[in-house]
């Protein structure tokens, strides 16, 4: 199975020569601009002395500063921090965001760190990272990290330069600088752009029968507004498994029983599953928003979704998503359905440098404007340039506003 930077670098060769993109162009995409790798040692709380591999990749910057996404889970590799710089460098143009894409994180369970270890880990990154400010690269928060955690790290940097500056961290409690709608806009973007793909294939969100791989900040989100909006989720999984409903699961309860006990495991009134079943039920719309490469050649062929929208980066391998175009099934790819934490990333970027902060119906009509145009700009690509692909399309319509970037800078 192709590794999920591998499925970045197919898409841009496809995309690049769908496209017309100068090769010079491409082959500066081929690779990150610049990759910090460091070790982190830590004395635990036990005394023992454990070390921590971390990364930042800033993958591009033609279009302006790198920005987003800090990501903490025991099984990051290199490859993967690449690939998601890389995506938010896609997501950046696709979305109208003046910036450039980066990523990082580092190799360590949080579930098995106390709160203290894990402040001292996220203050640790952040000294070694020696970010430059709002200007040059702003981390953010993705799997793993969460308000509090960015809180922290935006307190460390305020420690070293000796002065205030919210707009350095994305992600951070509003209270810190943030913006309003910043944890729930990934969740909120996808239901948008699922909304608008349905509505293009003539299936209605009134009634649809949704399967969520993924209830956790993301999934959970998009599928209470989409049960809002009339929808039936059937089935859920989270890292321990999934559950399922026939009749439609009741999100406010289930949303209060993963509150209180971790996990949508043992939910009253439901059948288990497994995270690889629950990709093959019978749905109208499936919203993969857990990891990458869950979809691919072994599977794909007994999905039953008429409608996918990934939550998450890279969620369905190259060949795989082939195979569901060739059947008819609509995919929303990750650069246009899981850019709404971006959207609202530069929004709080914006906030903290002017000190103007918005109310939350300013923050979630904005960002609904842009996700929408996201889309829109998208799939009118892909009809230009002859392919089925929107996955395809908003990458060309990227491709070419990063390429006219680097040709004025003379990059290229």
């Amino acid at each position: 199975m192709e590794s999920v930077f591998e499925t970045a670098l197919i898409t841009l060769k496809t995309a690049g020569e769908l496209g017309g993109i100068d090769e010079n162009v491409i082959e500066l995409l081929s690779g990150p601009k610049r990759i910090q790798e460091f070790r982190i040692p830590l004395k635990m709380d036990k005394g023992d002395l454990r070390i921590f591999t971390a990364y930042r990749v800033h993958y591009n910057d033609a279009l302006g500063p790198c920005k987003d996404g800090t990501r903490i889970v025991p099984d990051l590799t290199l490859d993967e921090v690449k690939a998601l710089a890389f995506f938010m460098t896609v997501k950046h143009a696709v979305a109208g965001i003046p910036g450039g894409g980066a990523k990082g994180g580092i190799k360590a369970d949080p579930r098995k760190l106390s709160e203290k270890e894990l402040e001292q880990l996220c203050r640790a990154f952040i000294r070694n990272l020696q970010p430059k400010g709002p200007w040059a690269d702003v981390p953010g928060a993705d799997i793993g990290t969460s308000e509090k955690t960015m809180a922290w790290m935006l307190d460390e940097y305020e420690q070293v330069i000796g002065y205030h500056m919210p707009a350095a961290i994305n992600d951070k409690p509003p209270i810190l600088g943030g913006s309003l709608g910043g944890m729930e806009a990934t969740g909120r973007g996808v239901s948008h752009a699922l909304s608008a793909a349905a509505k293009d294939i003539g299936l209605s969100i009134k009634g649809a029968r949704i399967v969520v791989q993924g209830f956790g900040q993301v999934g959970s989100v998009a599928a209470d507004l989409l049960r809002s909006a009339g929808a039936k989720v059937v089935a859920v999984s989270d890292i321990d498994g999934g559950i399922k409903n026939d009749n439609g699961l009741d999100i406010l309860k289930l949303s209060q029983h993963v509150e209180k006990t971790g996990s949508v495991i043992n939910f009253p009134g439901t059948e288990a599953t497994t995270n690889e079943e629950i990709l093959l039920l019978d749905c109208d719309i499936l919203i993969l928003a857990a990891v990458q490469s869950v979809i691919h050649d072994k599977n794909v062929e007994k999905v039953k979704a008429k409608l996918i929208a990934e939550g998450a980066n890279g969620p369905i391998t190259t060949s795989a998503e082939m195979v569901l175009l060739d059947r008819g099934v609509a995919v929303v790819p990750d650069v246009v359905a899981n850019c709404g934490s971006a959207i609202v990333c530069s929004f709080e970027r914006t906030q903290g440098i002017t000190d103007d902060y918005w109310d939350i119906e300013t923050v979630n009509t904005r960002m609904e404007q842009r996700i929408l145009k996201a889309y829109q700009e998208a799939v009118a690509t892909a009809k230009e340039f002859g392919t089925r692909s929107i996955r395809n399309g908003a990458w060309i319509f990227a491709l070419k506003k990063i390429e006219r970037a680097m040709k004025l800078r003379g990059m290229v």
